[in-house]
């Protein structure tokens, strides 16, 4: 078996957080509370973790940070660690040779610290071109040696979105471990790309933090989601139920999962990692000190409230509703 279809094997069925990255105001990453909340995070019912992803900033983070991070990851974590890699939405004036080299070396790093695959980001640059996607991806996975995620992000988050065709293509390629989902709010979209992502017999990874329960019916086997950043517990409450077939418990979780969804992702989306920091500190995941998200908007303190006055009455419901979650 390679290592690609090992891969598949041991992430197929299981939840992937995206996970934060602990610093301050500045951007300054907190070592200490960064351990404190891998441990925490490796001990809850995942599969694996994602490091480097828009949640976690990674590619606004320094390279020595970058490191420092999935150095963290790799000790606390035994699972797999899929890293992100590609240039920030802010670099599009850069041409598309140089994001791609950017983007090929920050496999490389990845690969050099320990991770067993990589996602890449759609970048800007390719404003469309399906060929140069798929040479990307085969440029990357050839150059760091890691299996390879692809990333089907909406242009409203930074990257384009992916015809079905381009799906098809990406996980056809040797190296494709499969593809990660993010249409936001496009039902649709998510419908036709898992479509045809199925029939390849990779990975078909949710990404879909508002339609998680509605991604999984329609045939995503998988999860990648930021909203485990700070609940994984709720999150695979979900997917469990669902692989189930327990439908009665993946209703009742799925009701949950969206109503904690409904209070972080929501518009302006980039304020998502903020909202998940403000969920982690009250989780006792991370410390109130190093739960900034220097990259993102600045959000009102009633958002905030809205935040914890959700997981607190998720917290208080009867013990069969909170079941697995």
């Amino acid at each position: 078996m390679s290592a690609r279809e090992e891969l598949v094997r041991r992430l197929r069925g299981t939840v992937l957080p995206a996970v934060a990255t602990p610093m301050d105001a500045a951007g300054v990453v907190d070592a200490g509370a960064l351990r404190g909340y891998a441990e925490r995070i490796a001990a809850e019912p995942v599969g694996g973790v994602a490091v480097w992803a828009h949640t976690g900033r990674g590619l606004y983070l320094s390279e020595r940070d970058r490191r420092r991070v999935l150095a963290v990851w790799r000790e606390a974590v035994d699972g797999p660690l899929v890293a992100g890699v590609g240039v920030p939405r802010a670099a599009g004036a850069v041409g598309l040779a140089d994001a791609v080299e950017a983007t090929v070396a920050m496999a490389v790093a990845a690969a050099e610290g320990g991770a067993d695959a990589v996602m890449v980001y759609p970048l800007a640059q390719l404003d469309g071109d399906d060929d140069a996607a798929v040479e990307l991806h085969e440029r990357v996975a050839a150059v760091s040696g890691l299996p390879v995620v692809g990333f089907f992000l909406h242009g409203e988050a930074g990257g384009y979105p992916y015809p079905p065709r381009l799906v098809e293509r990406l996980l056809a390629l040797p190296s494709a471990v499969g593809v990660k989902l993010a249409t936001l709010d496009r039902a649709m979209a998510c419908q036709d790309a898992i479509g045809a992502a199925r029939p390849s017999g990779r990975l078909v990874i949710t990404g879909e933090d508002r339609m998680f329960g509605p991604s999984l019916m329609w045939g995503a086997d998988t999860a990648l989601v930021g909203i485990a950043a700070a609940r994984v517990p709720l999150t695979s409450a979900v997917l469990d139920a669902w692989r189930a077939a327990d439908h009665e418990r993946f209703v009742r979780a799925s009701a949950r999962l969206d109503r904690f969804a409904e209070v972080t992702f929501r518009a302006p989306i980039e304020g998502y990692v903020q909202r998940m920091l403000w969920a982690a500190v009250w989780e006792g995941l991370v410390p109130e000190e190093a739960a900034h998200d220097p990259y993102g908007p600045a959000l009102p303190e009633g958002e905030r409230r809205a935040v914890v006055d959700c997981l607190e009455a998720l917290a208080k419901e009867p013990a069969q509703d909170r079941a697995g979650a």
